[in-house]
């Protein structure tokens, strides 16, 4: 079932007084394992904060796979193609200016996953990215921290989700350690759990499954921990949410509303699971605020949460309703210059990130960023002319640039290939899969071979839109690559000059010495222009002007 509620967060201003505001409206999509959340956000830049002014969730059980074929049902694919569609509609009733939804375990696993991803773009034109468990617990990250104030003191943010759990150790700055399980609650309840109720054995099982696959995990976060610090621990997801409320209900009568800040014991948690467990299905139905859905999987669930509190020596957990969704609404604000404050740090993720890979594998940083500047010269004086492409193509097209060359690392024979399995293998946080993998076709084709249908990684980009970026796009990493031939900063600047009428691209080429004739790099400007006079019809004449002029 679908439910929607209005919410604003500041009680004195009224909704429809809210939605009068010209502030931006942002949905965000939250394409779990288990359920499809949404959230709307109406972002104050001037502040820069946000109010959640409308939710939406179904459960759809993405994570109920195939048993043969562990793949994604058509059942579970219809009802979360009709989930997406019903919050597209609630999206477009708030004059929401952007749709973006995320994916995360079910749809990373499934064999049929991109399939599925491409099935939703075709029928609702929504595009979904997907991200990585580490970049999923980022997101989280930055969900919680919008709306808690960790005082700069450590907090350890615990996830459950239907298909993995998310671990976070961070203090308010950048996350001391990020790392995502495949333990869910959903997937140990299908996979773990045949009795009912369950029986000694395969509780004890279930319990050292969950130990087994935390443990790298918790030593990770364990290590970033200094003797002098005594963190607290912050719970989201539906698992612990609903646990809290089973607490509250119990405890005092009443459930809080928000449940942000309420708080549970170690004890607490531990006393719930030992009832789950002699519990029947049949039984946890009975319980007043557990439905069907969590009846069935949250035994697993709060056995997770008590494994993970065990094992990290965490007396009590405190609830924040904010998670994944609200931390995609974050990282938009990030991205888009919004927030300027404590998170700063984050603005930079992608480029520190990137440039880390790039010292990981010995990358000429020096020609790389020279070739990254000829590459956003080129997109920008070609914007609104040959292309109208955004600005988050062109972060792309520069981290492209940036990692072009990392496949030296492994041979200097086909290194761009080996630069595309580089790229693709390695943990860049702040983007999606889908933009990871734009980016490692973009550095594939800055030579030899334009895109084909017959290449395995060009087929891998799902996203027709991101594929038609890689046609558009790679054609000038070729030429940014060509004006700096020689490695040696020869070229000053290029200006563009587009006569729209012959379809001709004059570039008028600077040395950055007067004297010199920079014939290597005009030569192989003209052996690489032609992917980029196929891409757009054009004719390209390059012209040297060993003169004075800069590129305004």
């Amino acid at each position: 079932m679908v439910t929607s509620s209005s919410e604003p967060q500041n009680s004195v201003i009224s909704l429809p007084t809210l939605l009068l505001r010209q502030d931006r409206i942002l949905a965000a999509i939250d394409v779990g394992t288990n359920s499809i959340h949404m959230v709307v956000a109406q972002i104050q830049p001037e502040l820069p904060a946000f109010s959640i002014i409308a939710r939406e969730k179904a459960t759809v059980r993405l994570g109920d796979f195939c048993e043969q074929t562990g793949r994604l049902t058509e059942a579970a694919m219809e009802r979360a193609i009709a989930a997406l569609k019903r919050c597209q509609e609630v999206a477009k009733s708030l004059n929401a200016e952007q749709t973006i939804a995320v994916a995360t375990s079910a749809v990373r696993e499934a064999p049929n996953g991109r399939d599925f991803l491409q099935r939703v773009e075709d029928e609702l034109g929504l595009i979904i990215n997907l991200v990585s468990g580490i970049e999923e617990a980022r997101r989280i990250y930055l969900g919680v921290l919008s709306g808690m104030n960790f005082q700069s003191k450590p907090h350890i943010i615990i996830d459950i989700g239907g298909g993995s759990t998310e671990l976070i150790l961070g203090d308010g700055h950048e996350p001391r350690t990020l790392s995502s399980t495949k333990v869910g609650a959903v997937r140990l309840t299908a996979e773990k759990i045949t009795t009912d109720p369950i029986s000694n054995s395969e509780f004890q099982t279930l319990q050292a499954y969950i130990r087994g696959m935390f443990e790298r995990s918790v030593d990770e976060l364990k290590a970033h921990l200094e003797p002098s610090d005594h963190p607290r621990m912050i719970g989201t997801s539906g698992t612990i949410e609903t646990l809290a409320v089973l607490h509250a209900r119990e405890k005092f009568g009443t459930v809080p509303a928000p449940l942000n800040g309420y708080e549970m014991s170690q004890k607490d948690v531990r006393e719930w699971v030992s009832r789950f467990k002699k519990m029947s299905f049949s039984e946890r139905l009975e319980v007043p605020g557990l439905s069907e859905r969590r009846a069935e999987i949250i035994l697993a669930g709060a056995l997770i949460l008590l494994e993970a509190m065990t094992m990290l020596k965490i007396d009590s957990i405190m609830i924040c309703e904010r998670s994944l969704r609200e931390g995609v609404v974050v990282d938009w604000m990030l991205t888009h210059g919004l927030i300027e404050d404590r998170l700063r740090y984050q603005s930079s993720v992608r480029q520190r990130n990137v440039l880390n890979v790039a010292q990981k594998y010995q990358v000429n940083l020096e020609h790389s960023q020279r070739v990254a500047e000829f590459a956003l010269s080129l997109f920008d004086q070609t914007q609104g002319s040959l292309h109208d492409w955004t600005s988050d193509e062109r972060d792309l097209l520069w981290a492209a640039a940036i990692l072009h060359n990392c496949g030296h690392h492994v041979s200097h024979s086909a290194h761009h290939k080996h630069s595309y399995y580089l790229i693709r293998n390695s943990e860049l946080l702040g983007y999606t899969e889908i933009e990871i993998e734009a980016i490692a076709n973009l550095a594939r084709y800055h030579r030899k071979n334009s895109p084909k249908k017959r290449h395995e990684n060009y087929r891998s980009l799902t996203s027709k839109r991101h594929r038609r970026m890689v046609e558009q796009l790679h054609p000038l990493l070729r030429l940014a690559v060509a004006l700096d031939r020689r490695q040696i900063g020869a070229i000053q600047s290029v200006q563009c000059e587009y006569l729209s009428e012959q379809r001709e691209l004059r570039l008028r080429i600077h040395p950055a010495d007067a004297s010199d004739d920079c014939a290597l790099e005009l030569w192989s400007l003209e052996y690489k222009k032609s992917s980029m006079e196929t891409e757009y019809g054009i004719k390209i004449v390059p012209i040297l002007q060993p003169t004075s002029t800069k590129l305004a």
